[in-house]
């Protein structure tokens, strides 16, 4: 087209998506492609990541057999439709390429480079990040505007949230093909621009990291940290039992991005995240994380009860919460949608209806008082729900658009 825009694809004419990188993470987007009815191209570097994908993708169908969750046949019609190979070039038979290579921007760069000379103009590219700056990777090709970003979590199949992803060149196209075939495959999307760590990790991860300073700093041992979270907020698991699961090397690398995007003080890694990445305890994949270490309590005192406890914790992050939807960088549902689906977390706008936002105001500025730390300012947003004539709803308001 002559404004260099792609034009509105509802569906791929050839049915045809390409998954570039074979890892957990690709092969699982691969299967979930293919779940839905589409033929994958997957595509690695080398043989050995290309059959080390595909004794992924037959490893987690199996398991969809044995757990009733898929029928012999289904798993057979379902691998017939993925087709491994080591040309990127293949990919121009597709009209969706998602990458999911490592997570290196260097990487992805160059990949986005190679892949806009092969494939069709009209052919939209997505990159499935945890974090990294999608713009970034858009601009190493000459049509960022069919650069759109996806966030499948992990395990793909199982997972039902994809984040998508958009950059101030994204079009609008793009963004609906990606959303509406994603949608597609019963999963359940939440879109927001480009900042690092996006909408879910941005507030998970820092959490994470408050609670590694926390017990770093003296304030509480890392068993009370987790139980507080558990038994007084409502959380699956502790952050610490969450960090060792997710990877103490996962959660170092989004935290530097987000520190390098920010700058903020509160954002900058917890030093003992760089020790134990140094030293390689990086949690339940290799055998030794925080689990493995000894544990401690607070230096001075009894410290804190488990109610004030959860409450250091919560309310920096229903601030942030807040803070996204006032500068207008998520939606209050996004937030609470990501949150639940992707980390099974309680929904942070739930939670400010039922505390109600003068009570985390108060509190809130009692932290940013004891702390003086600029991110802990109360955001605007959250004084004036907290001011409102009527606050539920303005709440209600907020949660509707």
């Amino acid at each position: 087209m002559a404004d260099g825009r792609l034009p509105c694809v509802e569906e791929p004419r050839n049915n045809t998506v390409a998954v570039i990188g074979l890892g957990t993470m690709g092969a699982g987007i691969a299967e979930v492609f293919a779940r839905g009815g589409h033929h994958v191209l997957g595509i690695d570097r080398d043989h050995a990541a290309v059959t080390r994908g595909r004794n992924i993708l037959e490893a987690s169908t199996t398991r969809a057999v044995d757990k009733g969750k898929l029928s012999i046949e289904g798993r057979t019609d379902l691998l017939a439709r993925i087709t491994l190979g080591t040309d990127l070039a293949t990919a121009a038979a597709a009209d969706l390429v998602v990458e999911a290579a490592f997570e290196d921007l260097t990487v992805k760069r160059e990949i986005f480079t190679e892949l806009d000379t092969l494939v069709a103009p009209t052919t939209v590219l997505a990159t499935n990040t945890s974090s990294l700056s999608i713009t970034e990777i858009a601009a190493a090709t000459d049509h960022p505007e069919r650069v759109v970003g996806v966030h499948f979590f992990n395990p793909a199949p199982v997972q039902r949230l994809v984040e998508v992803i958009t950059t101030l060149q994204s079009s609008a196209a793009a963004v609906t093909t990606v959303t509406d075939l994603v949608s597609s495959l019963g999963k359940t999307t939440i879109s927001c621009s480009d900042r690092a760590g996006f909408v879910v990790n941005r507030l998970l991860i820092g959490y994470l990291n408050r609670a590694i300073r926390l017990h770093e700093d003296g304030i509480a041992s890392r068993a009370a940290i987790d139980a507080a979270m558990v038994e007084q907020a409502g959380y699956p698991m502790g952050p610490f039992a969450l960090c060792d699961l997710v990877g103490i090397d996962v959660v170092l690398a989004v935290v530097e991005r987000i520190w390098g995007e920010t700058r903020d003080r509160v954002d900058a890694p917890a030093p003992l995240l760089r020790q134990l990445v140094a030293a390689g305890f990086l949690g339940a994949k290799v055998g030794r994380g925080f689990a493995a270490l000894p544990d401690h309590g607070p230096r001075s005192g009894p410290g804190p009860d488990a109610t004030v406890l959860a409450d250091l914790m919560v309310l920096p992050y229903l601030n942030e919460a807040i803070r996204m939807v006032g500068t207008g960088y998520a939606t209050a549902d996004a937030i609470d949608t990501g949150m639940t689906l992707g980390c099974r977390m309680p929904a942070p706008f739930e939670v400010v209806a039922e505390r109600g936002a003068a009570q985390i105001l108060a509190a809130q500025q009692q932290i940013f008082a004891r702390t003086a730390e600029p991110a802990h300012r109360p955001c605007e947003l959250l004084e004036s729900l907290a001011v409102a004539a009527d606050p539920t709803a303005a709440l209600a308001q907020l949660r509707s658009r």
